[in-house]
């Protein structure tokens, strides 16, 4: 590899701002909910509403908007809006309406400086070594979620919920210099290929693919069907883990965010050892078996969550998501990047996480409502138990080889023709 090759600056850039623009607001939030219910009120199911309505109410940004833009300008753009959403969640007074604006404002800047932005400039710099690279890219998510972890209960000790938030907004904007100044959309960007090779990729040759011929491939809907699955079930542990805890008998507030801050921490930790290492494998494996066994892996955590007691530790229960949770959506990119080429991943992805984001936020509400009329939580989890099943069965009918396949037919086409 060329020594002068900016990919790895490129990288480094996109750890620092994936890291800011997703770690600390998204696994910071749920934090807060417990704060939200006692200072307004509130019920869960309302508490928790407000990012699946946003999910909904922003289907249209993917599509529309993340073929046409910079991924670099969207990422500016993205975090500014978070920073907003974060001051006015700072500012509530107990208007539900009010809250759920804030959540479109929010899920507005987490689809277009969130994963997606990251997942295309990266893939576009990587082909060879793109699992690993992703990897090390979404390690920046857990570390910077483990730095929101050791601040927000510090910051809310002494500044209040509401000063604590504030504070958490002001992060994002550590990636407006890394976004305007390193980082690059594509390799050509730079006078240079993927991976610092001499000539381009084979995949870039592939014409992308329309919606239409996304959507009339199977292999599209078994990983928009897996992918959604995985990570609702990921994202009802996140959103409703403190409120787990405290339905188990951890009543003390202090000994609540006590326990919750000692599970995110192992967690976030695990995440970057799962990152790492699936990223490693992503390389070396065919993906549709690692990406399967992930998917089993975030099933398995959650009778370990149910079984977090005031006699017990969730050491387990955090290693074990922690570990399945960082490599999880990693992997989605790369999937979809080997199934349907590097040049339809904008497309393939601007689909493919609304629809996971409808997932992540309407599988939790789907949960407090479930906890709500059954009074406790082993009804729902076990829901969730469920779908996490059926997520890593979908993962497990994916072809093995996707756009290899469509670059073999691209160099028989030739050879057709002169015949």
């Amino acid at each position: 590899m060329n020594k002068s090759f900016y990919g790895w600056w490129v990288t480094v850039a996109a750890f620092i701002t994936f890291g800011f623009a997703v770690g600390l607001p998204y696994y910071s939030m749920p934090f807060f909910y417990d704060y939200y219910e006692k200072s307004f009120h509130w019920t869960r199911p309302q508490v928790t509403f407000g990012f699946p309505l946003a999910a909904i109410l922003t289907l249209w940004v993917g599509p529309i908007l993340i073929p046409r833009f910079s991924p670099r300008k969207l990422i500016v753009a993205g975090t500014g809006l978070t920073f907003l959403a974060f001051w006015g969640f700072s500012q509530m007074t107990g208007s539900l309406t009010w809250y759920y604006f804030l959540w479109f404002v929010y899920t507005f800047g987490y689809i277009i400086s969130g994963p997606i932005p990251h997942q295309i400039i990266i893939s576009q710099w990587f082909r060879k070594k793109r699992g690993t690279a992703m990897g090390i890219v979404y390690v920046g998510v857990g570390l910077v979620s483990a730095l929101g972890t050791y601040v927000v209960t510090p910051l809310t000790h002494s500044l209040g919920f509401r000063g604590s938030l504030l504070v958490v907004g002001c992060f994002l904007f550590v990636a407006w210099p890394m976004a305007i100044f390193v980082l690059r959309d594509r390799a050509s960007d730079k006078g240079q290929f993927a991976d610092g090779d001499l000539v381009a990729p084979a995949e870039n040759k592939l014409v992308a693919k329309t919606f239409g011929e996304l959507m009339a491939q199977r292999s599209f809907w078994l990983l928009m069907i897996g992918s959604f699955c995985s990570i609702g079930s990921i994202g009802a542990i996140n959103q409703h883990m403190k409120f787990v805890f405290k339905d188990a008998g951890f009543t003390d507030q202090d000994k609540l965010n006590a326990l919750w801050s000692i599970a995110s921490v192992f967690i976030a930790w695990s995440s970057v050892s799962g990152r790492l290492l699936i990223g490693k494998f992503a390389d070396m494996f065919p993906m549709k078996y690692v990406m399967t066994a992930t998917y089993f892996i975030v099933a398995a955590a959650i009778p370990l969550l149910i079984g977090v007691t005031p006699s017990t530790n969730p050491y387990v229960f955090s290693i074990v998501f922690g570990f399945a949770m960082g490599a999880d959506y990693m992997l989605i990119p790369l999937m979809a990047a080997r199934q349907f080429g590097v040049n339809s991943l904008a497309r393939a992805m601007a689909i493919i996480l609304p629809v996971n984001t409808i997932g992540q936020t309407w599988v939790p509400l789907g949960v407090s409502l479930l906890r709500a009329h059954y009074g406790d939580y082993h009804i729902a989890m076990g829901a969730v138990l469920g779908l996490a099943v059926i997520g890593a069965v979908a993962i497990a009918l994916l072809p093995k080889d996707g756009a290899d396949q469509d670059m073999i037919a691209e160099k028989r086409i030739p050879q057709a023709t002169r015949a």
